[in-house]
Order: structure tokens, then C-alpha cells, then sequence
């Protein structure tokens, strides 16, 4: 080595370095807080993204402690406003048991079928998205186009048929049939609903899953688009479609929305 030629620094040890992973907590009202803070922020991203459509559209998020009660955003409060403090807890009928707010009842027609039929799940979220509605209005799946379509890959439905707006138990359980085990749900001629095992999981699973109806529908405009096939489509979803693997890539969202808006925490 000559005087001039730099010493190359030793590898930092992984264990050293940062990376985030979801949280474990002591108390239910920790993670209460968190469920919370969380569903305000994910709600604010949706509406920064346009996804909000008047009333229409919610998150649920099941609470840690009554589990058979969730918490939702209230009623005609836009998504951009929305705090932890003025979200609304209600039972599986959709009657308010904490908070200020009424809520909308087409949010428990059927999220509450949807908690009910998936204890493994947290959070619900169902908005009435552009692309979402344009996918769901032709009546298809996400195709495997795409490394983000393949996390969708044989791991959602389709509602074949449109009733009106989902508001009685009965709709709301055959979404739950529909929805299955898998991660989200195309309700036809209506819009997308996903789910996960964290708001932050099933917040990027539909911002996500709008990207990937909108890259389809783009794609099929310009032309035919060239599927990824059925082995490697799997391969991905199998590297990509974990609750996990969202919780992640949910992260640098959160980051830019609390520390832009930190007043959701309020």
C-alpha cells in the first residue's frame, strides 16, 4: 500500500447496525397508543394520496384489550384532520363505546364480519381509491406483471357481483367468505379492501395494491402486458407478501407522516 492509497474501514458487525422491526409490548395500553397512533397516520396518508372519496372510507383496527371492539376513524372527519384522540371505539355492531363520534355504519357492516371471521387479524382498511375502483369495475384480479403485483398472487378474491352499499351483516359476511384467508379482497364494481396483522401491514397492502391496479391498467392501455410465470410469481409472493415484509415497507411512510404531522398523535 502506498502512502497516498487509503486504508479501507472493517465492515460494520450486522448486529450493529439499525433496522426497524414492530414492537413488543409491556402494557395493553401501550400498544393501545401505538394501534392508535398508527391508524391516525395511516388514515393521513391515504388522504394525502387521494384516496379519500367524501364519507366514504375507513380503517379499522382491532383493540388489544376488547378485542371484540375496534377502532375506527369518526364519521365525516377528513382523513387529513384525523388524530389518535378523536378516533372512535365500537362493538362488532358498530354502536360507539368510546369517543365523540358517530361512525359510519357501512364500516361495520363490514369490518366487523371481517374481524370476526379473521381473529389473526388487526387492521381492515377499505377507501374508495381511483384505480381500485377501475380494476374492481372490469371484474379482475392483479395480475403477476410486476415484483409488487406477485405479493398479490393467488393471495386475494373477487366479489363477482355488486349489491349496493354494504350496510347489513349479510353482505358483509359473504365479503368475509370471499376475503378467506388471504390478504385483500377486489369487490367488484366497488373498490379494493385489505388486510393484515398491524395497521401498518394493512395500510401498505392498499396503497400497494392501488399501485399495482393502476400499473395493470396503464400497462393494458399501452398494450399486452407479458405475465411473470406461475413458479417465479410464487417465489416472489413468498419473499414479498408477508404481513412482516409490509410492516417494513410501511416504515418510511410513517416516518415522513409523523414527523411532517406530529400533531396526529394528539
Amino acid at each position: 500500500m502506498t502512502d497516498t492509497q487509503a486504508q479501507v474501514p472493517e465492515p460494520i458487525p450486522v448486529e450493529r447496525l439499525g433496522f426497524a422491526m414492530p414492537p413488543v409490548f409491556e402494557s395493553v395500553v401501550e400498544e393501545r397508543a401505538y394501534r392508535k397512533e398508527r391508524l391516525a397516520g395511516a388514515l393521513r396518508l391515504l388522504g394525502r394520496f387521494g384516496y379519500e372519496d367524501g364519507v366514504s372510507g375507513h380503517i379499522t383496527a382491532r383493540d388489544p384489550e376488547y378485542t371484540d371492539c375496534c377502532w375506527v376513524n369518526p364519521f365525516g372527519v377528513p382523513f387529513a384532520h384525523v388524530t389518535a384522540g378523536d378516533l372512535v371505539l365500537a362493538n362488532e355492531q358498530g354502536q360507539v363505546v368510546m369517543g365523540r363520534h358517530r361512525v359510519n355504519q357501512a364500516a361495520f357492516g363490514v369490518h366487523a364480519q371481517v374481524h370476526r371471521a379473521r381473529p389473526d387479524v388487526v387492521a381492515v382498511v377499505h377507501t374508495h381509491s381511483v384505480h381500485g375502483r377501475a380494476l374492481a369495475a372490469l371484474g379482475e384480479l392483479i395480475e403477476p406483471i410486476t415484483q409488487e403485483a406477485c405479493a398479490f398472487y393467488e393471495d386475494h378474491a373477487l366479489v363477482d357481483s355488486y349489491t349496493g352499499v354494504a350496510v347489513d351483516e349479510d353482505e358483509g359476511r359473504r365479503i368475509a367468505e370471499a376475503l378467506g384467508a388471504y390478504k385483500a379482497v377486489i369487490l367488484r364494481n366497488h373498490g379494493l379492501l385489505t388486510v393484515g396483522d398491524s395497521v401498518d401491514a394493512a395500510a401498505w397492502w392498499f396503497i400497494s395494491m392501488e399501485r399495482c391496479a393502476r400499473i395493470q391498467l396503464a400497462a393494458r392501455a399501452a398494450g399486452k402486458p407479458l405475465l411473470i410465470g406461475h413458479r417465479d410469481a410464487v417465489a416472489t409472493r413468498d419473499q414479498l407478501g408477508t404481513d412482516l415484509v409490509a410492516w417494513i415497507s410501511h416504515q418510511p411512510l410513517w416516518r415522513q407522516i409523523s414527523r411532517a404531522e406530529p400533531d396526529l398523535r394528539q
